[in-house]
């Protein structure tokens, strides 16, 4: 089936159950910091036991998101997705009872890592580009990821709410039937495997093909590696925020408020990138993304923390979220087409996962080291800066094979 074939309702079904899978996994995701003191408490941990366990659940996602990519680019979405949800079950079940840092690593971390890649970002974007033309991509993107962040700002109140009232393990039970939820989303999302996938000359290319001409370009090369800073500055906050707030005496409702502020501006943000991704320069506004949050951290954690510069923060963090997803998704897509999109975007989102890593983990051990945040942050924003500044440079100019397929037609900005 074309694109064009698609009904109304078949697309609004497709779109709609990516978005809402999305906002599953990734608000689940976005609120396991609210779990750490608590844990740490019953379980006999460490903050860097937690942390290592949230490292390895990114570094896991990261390593795994080109091979699932592939998988979905070969035998399509659906299964790759319905196997995703289940995994995030099982991870959560595993995490529930886990009577060890071994065993929640392995719920947590392996589990949940895999899980993720099957269900997030990555997957949500490529149906949501193939569902759409090209000149609604942009738009398109930025709405679906909009509306993945609604996750965050609905299931980190929950979460809280559940931990203060009847404890964490209730808690983590709720999350659970979340997953659960997830199994039909994805179905209905997996729609996306009717459609061919369109190109101007059809010119035949390989996986392997198309992971050597990526790595060949250098503008490709630049953005996944500057994508590590995001990573780094995203989980570092979601994993250590609950706990810095906690150290400076504040209620605990402060850090999960705050959470669900990061994701209500979140689905203003990713609009907002994805429509001016489509009408202004996506590497500029990619690199301002890294610059202005460098900057924003470095006037939190320079103050003196109140509940109301917290609330402020995590407003402006949230607006600068995950408007990188369709800005970064559109890039590659003018540079290589749409045929191995979840393959080659899960390569550049490796680079970001190895940032999680080193914010998740790096961040506990700095402050079970030294007591304090304060080497973390620093750091987060000096590479913030630098990624930045790399960012507005890149080369967009698409590959020869692609300029042969697009001859005669006007490229899209970049």
């Amino acid at each position: 089936m074309k694109r064009s074939q698609l009904t109304r309702a078949q697309s609004w079904s497709i779109l709609g159950g990516a978005a809402v899978m999305l906002s599953l996994a990734m608000g689940m995701r976005q609120s396991w910091g609210l779990f750490q003191p608590h844990m740490i408490r019953d379980l006999g941990i460490t903050a860097a036991d937690f942390s290592l366990a949230i490292a390895i659940q990114n570094i896991v996602w990261g390593a795994t998101q080109p091979f699932v990519g592939a998988l979905a680019d070969h035998h399509g979405a659906r299964r790759v997705m319905l196997g995703g949800a289940l995994i995030y079950a099982l991870g959560t079940v595993v995490s529930l009872l886990a009577p060890s840092a071994l065993v929640l690593t392995l719920g947590a971390g392996i589990c949940i890592g895999i899980a993720l890649s099957c269900t997030a970002a990555t997957v949500a974007m490529n149906v949501t580009s193939r569902t759409v033309s090209p000149l609604k991509q942009s738009v398109a993107m930025g709405s679906v990821s909009a509306i993945g962040s609604l996750g965050l700002t609905l299931i980190s109140p929950l979460a809280q709410s559940l931990i203060t009232n009847s404890g964490w393990q209730v808690a983590m039970v709720a999350f659970v039937g979340l997953a659960v939820v997830m199994l039909p989303v994805a179905y209905l999302a997996g729609g996306v495997d009717k459609l061919e996938i369109e190109s101007a000359a059809g010119l035949a290319q390989s996986i392997a093909q198309a992971v050597r001409e990526a790595a060949g370009h250098r503008g490709y090369v630049v953005m996944a590696i500057a994508f590590f800073v995001c990573g780094l500055q995203l989980v570092f906050l979601t994993t250590h925020l609950p706990t810095y707030l906690e150290i400076c005496g504040m209620n605990p409702t402060v850090g999960s408020t705050a959470l669900a502020l990061i994701g209500l501006f979140n689905v203003i943000g990713s609009y907002l990138f994805g429509w001016l991704g489509g009408r202004y320069s996506k590497r500029v506004l990619l690199g301002g993304i890294y610059l202005l949050r460098s900057l924003i951290i470095t006037a939190y954690f320079l103050a003196t923390p109140t509940p109301t510069t917290t609330f402020v923060f995590a407003a402006a963090m949230g607006t600068l979220w995950l408007g990188v997803i369709p800005l970064m998704s559109g890039l590659i897509i003018h540079l290589f087409g749409l045929r191995y999109m979840a393959t080659l975007s899960g390569i550049a989102f490796f680079s970001h996962q190895v940032g999680s890593f080193v914010g998740a983990w790096g961040g506990g051990l700095i402050y079970s080291l030294l007591g304090s945040y304060d080497l973390a942050w620093k750091g987060a924003v000096t590479i913030g800066l630098l990624a930045g500044v790399f960012q507005m440079t890149m080369n967009v100019r698409p590959t020869p094979r692609m300029l042969a397929e697009r001859s005669g037609n006007l490229l899209p900005t970049a």
